[in-house]
């Protein structure tokens, strides 16, 4: 099956273990039977594969999220990268013009769209290969999973289905409702709408060409900036005609708060923290180098990462986003396809940085105009490469990059440096890349 996964959003309100650059579905925190733990994409990841081991998965996502699924997922999944956030309707038809231009997918083939990051049994998946198998079919232009409900909730819209069949014509859509007013979609067998959907490649090629008039994949990118910001449901789903829904009755959960986050960890407690036998419903979550200790707290979540830290009861947990954007400053950790970053330290004129390259990797070969480097060897082999001359580095060395040299660093083994920048105008914009044949 072809399935693109929708990535986007900052994913503000799991502050502080997610920023403009790291957004929730890339936290690890699902533990693995080895003892490892998994973020949010790469369990989804992983369920789709060991459903279809053949399924061709694309994730729509923003040129800020590519280092990181490469770094967690590898370079063999495919990405459709958004020059710019449009909204889902865009997103959804560069994705869709990817797969048919870039990628050779027929017009006749099914494409099953749906978010990268709910909590679900493999029973999902399984459930996504049947509504491409509906869209398929031809007796509808859009099929919609609906999700079985389990409360009046105010977060979904609803969806009302013709019949009380498991498959059935949908008869209409109500938009997030107040819980009163959910319980009587509820009775009358509505569904949450989860934002997930099936249909033919060549369907959302034609609605496309019909509203952005683009004539292949490279000339949709080119003029992507220029689109209107609009939803896949008001572009589409809304002025459809011809959809039905699939009712799903399995284990799903929209994790995007820390209240239903906490729900679904297995562990009270990720990282350094202790809490004393008086604590109740407590879960905490920390990535620093320091312990936690928490006396007497209920119904609450800790969390701390090198963004800041977070002490909040979990119900106002969900209100936290207001907050979040009123804070400006540095992003201090970071996911690249080479590894990670985190800022240690930040002065006026210098920046001190703790960088982990994964084996096998390197950064870009590139230079700075503006700044000079200082390489600490902490563990780990490599070498590096200074304006052209390789050298190997071991734990100790000390290498100094002057403003304008060129220099990289490849990882033989997990390779760990503390990197100094020292400079006036320190900015990630100074950088120049170069080729250098690894």
């Amino acid at each position: 099956m072809n399935v693109i996964l929708l990535s986007g959003g900052s994913g503000k309100r799991l502050w502080p273990l997610s920023n403009d650059i790291r957004s929730k579905q890339f936290i690890k925190i699902f533990k693995k039977p080895d003892g490892e733990y998994e973020s949010m994409v790469q369990r989804v990841y992983g369920q789709i594969r060991k459903v279809d081991p053949e399924a061709a998965v694309t994730i729509a996502t923003s040129k800020a999220q590519v280092s990181a699924i490469h770094n967690q997922l590898g370079t063999k999944v495919g990405i459709s990268v958004e020059p710019c956030r449009r909204d889902t309707f865009p997103a959804i038809l560069l994705a869709c013009a990817y797969l048919h231009y870039e990628k050779g997918i027929s017009r006749e083939e099914a494409v099953i769209v749906c978010p990268v990051d709910p909590y679900v049994e493999d029973s999902y998946f399984e459930a996504l290969s049947e509504l491409g198998e509906l869209a398929i079919g031809g007796e509808s232009n859009l099929v919609l999973m609906g999700i079985a409900p389990t409360y009046p909730s105010e977060k979904y819209g609803y969806i009302l289905p013709r019949t009380a069949e498991r498959v059935s014509f949908v008869e209409s859509f109500r938009e997030k409702p107040q819980e009163k007013l959910a319980e009587e979609y509820i009775a009358k067998g509505a569904l949450w709408n989860g934002g997930i959907f099936a249909f033919q490649l060549g369907y959302i090629l034609d609605r496309g060409r019909e509203l952005v008039g683009f004539t292949d994949y490279k000339d949709l990118y080119d003029r992507y900036a220029t689109l209107e910001k609009i939803s896949f449901d008001y572009a589409v789903v809304e002025k459809e005609t011809s959809i039905r829904v699939m009712r799903y009755e399995g284990q799903w959960k929209d994790l995007g708060t820390w209240n239903t986050l906490t729900e679904a960890m297995e562990e009270h407690i990720i990282g350094n923290g202790i809490c004393d036998r008086t604590c109740e419903n407590l879960h905490i979550l920390n990535e620093l180098n320091i312990p936690i200790l928490c006396m007497g707290i209920k119904d609450a979540v800790v969390s701390a990462s090198p963004e800041g830290i977070l002490v909040s009861d979990k119900h106002q947990s969900s209100y936290i986003k207001p907050y979040v954007d009123k804070m400006v400053g540095q992003i201090m950790f970071a996911e690249k396809s080479w590894g990670s970053y985190k800022v240690c330290d930040v002065e006026e004129k210098g920046l001190t940085i703790k960088v982990t390259l994964n084996p096998g990797h390197h950064m870009y070969y590139h230079s700075h105009e503006r700044r000079e480097e200082v390489w600490t060897i902490i563990s780990g082999r490599g070498y590096v490469v200074l304006d052209d001359i390789k050298r190997p580095v071991v734990p100790g060395d000390v290498i100094q990059i002057p403003a304008g040299c060129k220099h990289t660093i490849y990882a033989e083994t997990e390779l760990k440096v503390m990197e100094v920048q020292l400079g006036t105008d320190i900015d990630v914009s100074d950088k120049v890349k170069h080729h250098w044949q690894f």
